[in-house]
């Protein structure tokens, strides 16, 4: 049977492939900006009617309302990332929460399923030799696909291709529907004027006193790390070796700012797992551009092969650091706000590499819409039960609007100092009060 023929054989209607899920099963579902809408909200519906119940979910960042009310005795969920979508459920008990820290390649993140029943996957239509393409994200995608008893899939026919391990064939898909929903990018996020004003200060801070020629660089997903890409125009010859690949990068490696000459692991690539927060049109640049690799999470993310990176700059977000420079990322307080993806392993990287560095970047303070107060995002201590997501042991830099706290290398009450000189103004008196009660600064 040629691919066309097994194509063909393998393509179904929505209805038909969810409903090839049993009561009792496991569902694992494509993560985050890959999320396979078009099949998850057709198993949501099929949920709503009735007739099936206790199917574990396990779908890394999801981005569907697997926990609205009413589907509780119906889906089982577990995630590594409190979204948007079942963040309030995740504080409610509703949905389990997963602290996920430790990747490695061709291996099952520690508390997902290890053979799926089911695997929800979106890819592109097969190419001439029958391989279709995981688009902009491979995510966890190609070793579920080899890990599950069922792999059914939803084909985009604006799915770009790219290098790396960015493919499956056709073979390996046992059931086929045809996407109706869009995948494969976020939302822009709302416009907040006094948030923009702070992201730019703190990316020009960052690019040009922290990142230097020939730096290998990674930026994390985030309103300000996954911007700094935008602020890199006068650097030369940087490398990227990163999980997301954020917005800006690819116009620098048209440019020629990043040229990847100087890395020492995947010379001359531009290497991550998926695309974040880019648009339709620079997503269509890397389409079947050669700089461009795109590999399974748990290998981009692997600390073993990190930490072999010379000269690695790492730039992450925070939610909150406290004066001796441990950070948050991950919680408000006990409650889940977002994950660990892969900070963790990416700061202890930069913090060991030869020449490298681990850099913290945050606003100085915010004003939640809840209540409309300004609150510090640079605070004494970390509340009771918030998550410490980057020991402050792997910080070498806290970069707010306000300026560059140095850390490496410097006692608890230097960091004190430093990490209140780049607060809020109008917290920074009672931080330095602080400071002083608890360390002496």
């Amino acid at each position: 049977m040629s691919w066309q023929q097994e194509y063909a054989s393998k393509l179904t209607s929505v209805e038909d492939a969810v409903g090839r899920v049993r009561s009792g099963q496991t569902v694992m579902a494509a993560p985050f900006t890959c999320t396979p809408h078009t099949l998850c909200n057709a198993l949501i519906e099929r949920g709503k009617r009735g007739g099936l119940e206790a199917v574990r979910v396990d779908h890394p960042a999801s981005l569907s309302a697997w926990t609205q009310p009413g589907l509780e005795q119906v889906f089982h969920r577990k995630d590594n990332y409190a979204t948007p979508p079942n963040r309030a459920a995740c504080h409610a008990g509703g949905m389990e929460y997963l602290p996920v820290g430790v990747w490695k390649s061709w291996e099952v993140p520690p508390g997902f399923a290890e053979s799926p029943d089911v695997f929800f996957v979106p890819v592109s239509p097969p190419d001439a030799k029958g391989y279709c393409s995981f688009g902009p994200g491979v995510w966890l995608s190609r070793e579920m696909c080899h890990r599950s008893r069922l792999v059914i899939a939803e084909v985009h026919e604006d799915f770009i291709r790219t290098g790396g391990e960015n493919f499956i064939h056709i073979d390996q898909l046992d059931v086929l529907v045809e996407a109706t929903i869009p995948t494969g990018s976020l939302p822009p996020p709302p416009e907040n004027p006094e948030e923009t004003a702070a992201v730019e200060v703190i990316c020009t801070l960052v690019a040009n006193e922290l990142i230097n020629n020939r730096d290998t660089i990674q930026l994390g997903v985030g309103t300000v790390s996954a911007s700094v890409g935008l602020f890199l125009d006068e650097k030369e010859d940087l490398g990227v070796q990163t999980e997301l690949i954020t917005g800006g990068l690819v116009d620098l490696v048209n440019k020629g700012v990043v040229t990847g000459k100087y890395k020492n692991v995947h010379r001359e690539k531009v290497v991550g797992s998926a695309l974040v927060a880019l648009s339709r049109e620079e997503q269509a640049k890397i389409d079947g551009h050669p700089a461009f690799e795109l590999y399974d999470f748990g290998y981009t993310d692997d600390l073993r092969r990190l930490i072999q990176v010379e000269r690695f700059v790492t730039v992450n977000n925070g939610l909150v650091v406290d004066l001796t420079g441990q950070v948050s990322a991950e919680a408000v307080d006990h409650r889940m706000y977002t994950g660990v993806g892969g900070q963790t392993v990416f700061m202890i990287a930069g913090a060991y590499s030869p020449g490298g560095k681990s850099v913290s970047v945050l606003p100085s303070s915010s004003v939640p819409s809840a209540t409309g107060e300004r609150v510090t995002r640079i605070v004494p201590v970390l509340d009771g039960g918030c998550p410490v997501t980057v020991p402050r042991t792997y910080v070498d830099y806290v970069v707010t609007e306000q300026g560059i706290a140095t850390l490496r290398g410097k006692t608890l009450k230097e960091r004190a100092r430093e990490l209140a000189a780049v607060s809020h103004p109008d917290f920074r008196p009672e931080l330095e009060r602080a400071a002083r009660e608890m360390y002496g600064a």
